[in-house]
């Protein structure tokens, strides 16, 4: 059965997850120090995960690259702490399960049974992007 992504809903597994469009195998190391998918000119300084299959669904389909989006079951190496670019500035009480860490992160497993965001939410959601930073409002804050 394929998964819509539903706000907020922590996935069933309980696990982290992190979306892309890179082709890992079970294993790999996802590390810090990789340009960001939404400011190619920043390199990240930390790796980004999540709970819900909605924020993984949004990263997967913003993530840099032409292959399909991925969603990746993960496992950090070190501690997390909550992502203040979603917590601390959009939605207080962290809602959506976003995590963050400077350690490796371990591809333990593939979620493949997800569909993606409408056409017409994914282009919302660029165009609001893209009027955040028009207005030099598109801050990151790794």
């Amino acid at each position: 059965m394929v998964r819509a992504p539903k706000p907020f809903e922590v996935h069933e597994s309980g696990a982290l997850l992190h979306g892309t469009r890179a082709d890992l195998q079970v294993g790999d190391l996802l590390v810090p120090g990789h340009r960001s998918n939404y400011d190619p000119d920043r390199v990240m300084n930390h790796v980004y995960v999540t709970q819900t299959l909605d924020a993984a669904t949004w990263g997967a389909e913003f993530a840099a690259g032409d292959g399909p989006g991925r969603i990746y079951i993960v496992e950090p190496e070190g501690q997390v702490e909550d992502d203040p670019n979603v917590t601390d500035k959009k939605l207080p009480g962290n809602p959506t399960r976003s995590y963050r860490t400077r350690e490796p992160v371990r591809i333990v497993g593939e979620i493949t049974d997800w569909s993606g965001h409408p056409p017409e939410q994914v282009q919302a959601m660029r165009d609001g992007l893209a009027d955040l930073k028009r207005k030099g409002l598109d801050i990151i804050y790794d």
